[in-house]
């Protein structure tokens, strides 16, 4: 497992617009699209002020992770810890579905100490796409995967081993996903080895899951708590996100 560390920031890099009270993300391109998503404003927040240098510190874009997918995140995430939402709030989780399978979409960032704690390979749904997913769903038996904001729950020993329940924040969504049983569980179709192979690893039935080498550290890491975000440059969900949009009644 690598740790990516960053030097502490001096105030004298802390914008203008912070000081005035104000702090307004810029734009992102989105890798499938090209297009550039322009990302909600929000309010000032002792994490999202510090952690907006993070994507840079931490040299997340040369690892892959979009850009609107961070800010997309760190926007949300604000939201949610506003709302008592989140209990561990030191932790924030992004898949970035807009990578393929291929590459490694799931991100572990410990706001706090601003380290990158994982970056690995996670599966979509087997109907939300081969490569890239592209398709997504909140409704039962779909087998496709679902976007947005999500905190973690408990952890049970199921048929793939330890696995983590999640539970969405967002209806219409993803608040389905507890009863669907979309839980972070292990497989053994979630490797490098796979990826290379085929071009693509294996799909779930809705589940993010991850490398079983992988699974003990990075439950016990974002267990209990903690923000979960996945993106895709999903111009509905994007468009209907309450957390991502708050002026949507």
């Amino acid at each position: 497992m690598r740790v990516f560390k960053f030097k502490k920031l001096k105030l004298y890099l802390i914008p203008v617009a912070m000081l005035m009270g104000t702090f307004v993300f810029g734009t992102g391109k989105s890798k499938s699209t090209g297009k550039k998503e322009t990302v909600a404003a929000a309010a000032p927040n002792k994490f999202l002020d510090k952690n907006a240098f993070l994507y840079d510190s931490l040299q997340l874009s040369g690892l892959g992770l979009s850009k609107a997918a961070f800010e997309y995140a760190l926007t949300g995430y604000n939201t949610l810890i506003e709302a008592g939402k989140i209990q561990k709030d030191n932790i924030l989780t992004i898949i970035d579905f807009s990578l393929p399978s291929s590459k490694k979409r799931l991100f572990v960032i410990d706001l706090v100490s601003g380290q990158l704690l994982f970056n690995t390979f996670v599966s979509h749904g087997r109907n939300s796409g081969t490569v890239i997913a592209t398709r997504f769903s909140n409704a039962f038996n779909s087998l496709k995967s679902s976007l947005g904001f999500y905190t973690t729950a408990g952890t049970y020993q199921g048929k793939h081993g330890y696995s983590l329940r999640l539970e969405g924040l967002e209806a219409g969504i993803n608040d389905n996903a507890f009863k669907r049983g979309i839980v972070i569980h292990s497989a053994n179709y979630v490797s490098e080895n796979t990826a290379n192979s085929k071009g693509f690893i294996g799909r779930s039935q809705g589940c993010p899951a991850i490398p079983e080498s992988l699974k003990k550290p990075i439950i016990e890491t974002i267990r209990d708590g903690s923000c979960l975000f996945v993106y895709s440059p999903d111009r509905f969900y994007t468009s209907h996100s309450k957390l991502l949009n708050p002026t949507i009644s």
